[in-house]
């Protein structure tokens, strides 16, 4: 029935830094931005090799539960997060802490998008 889940978005305060933030920082693909009109537009990304993308939508379409700078929900798997961690803090992306053992015994940490968007990432 299902195949894959299509988006998940997230607000932004400037979509045209936040698409420089994903594709040249985080290394994600651009795969849309389509004019929506009157200055408005439908970006998203995706990583590499992925199916579901990530919606970098203006803040101006949200209610204020989800403006930028909150806790997103979204968690991304990374298959060795201590030079996942060094690689993209070096990039100048901020992390909440260090890479660290979680209780149910994988590795990980949480990091930050130009609006302070949290991402939980971890180690499969």
């Amino acid at each position: 029935m299902f195949s894959h889940i299509h988006s998940a978005t997230v607000a932004v305060a400037d979509q045209s830094a936040a698409l420089d933030f994903y594709v040249n920082v985080l290394g994600w693909e651009k795969v849309l931005d389509v004019p929506m009109g009157e200055g408005n537009r439908f970006t998203t990304v995706v990583i590499p090799g992925a199916k579901t993308q990530l919606a970098l939508s203006p803040a101006s379409w949200f209610s204020a539960e989800s403006m930028p700078g909150k806790t997103t929900g979204i968690a991304l798997i990374v298959h060795d997060i201590d030079a996942a961690y060094k690689t993209l803090s070096e990039r100048g992306v901020r992390f909440k802490q260090a890479p660290e053992v979680m209780p149910w015994g994988q590795k990980a940490t949480w990091m930050y998008d130009l609006d302070d968007n949290e991402f939980f990432l971890h180690e499969a």
